[in-house]
């Protein structure tokens, strides 16, 4: 008599399918899209806390960027646009989510602040581009998204030192872009790279 042996490789994938599947329609709940922002922020402020600083300007290097460059592309305007919020507002209330200096509010008020206040509007704005152009190949279309998001927060950075030192646009430049630009380019091609190498067989 014969016997039917499954196959033990495709158990596991279609068991890994099952699992994502039920992982993404839990997403679409309340409660799921709540622990996916809450997840998000607290991504942002791990990548937040890994820090070079500078000793020729008051702005270090930073992780927390192109995590906030991530989150817009994979979760798309609102959501992305919720989870930066949230970020402001938890190191609003005094929790170590940004990066190692000024306690809470004073990091709005301080240097970095520029950069601080951009997150939200900067990751909704990789969400949506992400999303616009869909009909693209996904790398080109999370690159152009991760630039746009990319110069709200460099330019709003920027104009938020400059005000800040008091310091002329060309020494703002010197101190809060030009440092930053070659690993700013290595940002957005990794962010593209790990969106359009991650989200596989589905369209963003």
């Amino acid at each position: 008599m014969a016997h039917t042996l499954a196959n033990p490789a495709s158990s596991v994938s279609t068991s890994r399918v099952q699992a994502l599947a039920a992982v993404e329609s839990f997403s679409r709940t309340l409660p799921g899209k709540a622990a996916v922002v809450l997840s998000a922020s607290l991504f942002v402020a791990v990548a937040a806390h890994c820090t070079v600083p500078l000793p020729f300007t008051p702005v270090p290097l930073t992780l927390g960027d192109l995590a906030v460059l991530l989150v817009g592309l994979f979760l798309g305007p609102r959501l992305a646009f919720a989870a930066l919020a949230l970020y402001l507002a938890e190191g609003a209330v005094g929790l170590p989510v940004f990066a190692p200096g000024l306690p809470g509010l004073a990091h709005f008020f301080g240097p970095t602040g520029g950069y601080l206040f951009a997150y939200p509007l900067a990751a909704a704005i990789a969400g949506f581009i992400a999303r616009a152009l869909r009909r693209a190949p996904r790398f080109a279309a999370a690159g152009v998204a991760a630039f746009a998001a990319s110069l709200l927060i460099m330019t709003s950075g920027a104009a938020w030192l400059g005000f800040y030192l008091h310091h002329s646009a060309a020494l703002t430049f010197k101190l809060a872009v030009l440092p930053f630009l070659p690993g700013q380019i290595v940002k957005i091609v990794s962010a593209a790279g790990i969106y359009s190498a991650t989200v596989i067989g589905r369209r963003a």
